[in-house]
């Protein structure tokens, strides 16, 4: 079973940029979607962007749109997620996840393989 491991949060200023890194060891089953979810403390996790590793289509939460990008590169079994004009409601814990169908993206309980997070913190 595939494992994933985030890297590249930190703290940055409103309006800042910043980068993030997931890579993944093992096996992913099925045709899947890699993406990224966020989570504050004490709300659900939120959808922010997939990438069909197939396809290599993409897909974006509300959040995201016009402001991060995902992309991957398959040789080095990594999907990164750039953040620009960040915002202070972008704080939250970004975890790295695998979900087989678009239809379901902004269900946390369709993803799986959950990472250990990384925490992103944007000042005001």
């Amino acid at each position: 079973q595939g494992q994933f491991i985030e890297s590249g949060g930190g703290l940055v200023q409103a309006g800042g940029s910043l980068g993030l890194s997931c890579a993944f060891s093992g096996r992913i089953y099925g045709s899947t979607i890699l993406g990224w979810l966020r989570q504050v403390p004490g709300e659900g996790r939120e959808f922010v962007t997939g990438i069909s590793l197939s396809s290599g289509g993409i897909y974006y939460g509300d959040s995201a749109k016009g402001r991060f990008t995902i992309s991957k590169d398959s040789s080095k079994n990594t999907v990164y997620l750039q953040m620009n004009s960040l915002k202070p409601e972008d704080t939250a814990v970004y975890y790295c996840a695998v979900t087989d169908s678009r239809l379901t993206l902004r269900m946390p309980s369709s993803w799986r393989q959950w990472g250990q997070g990384t925490q992103v913190t944007v000042s005001a």
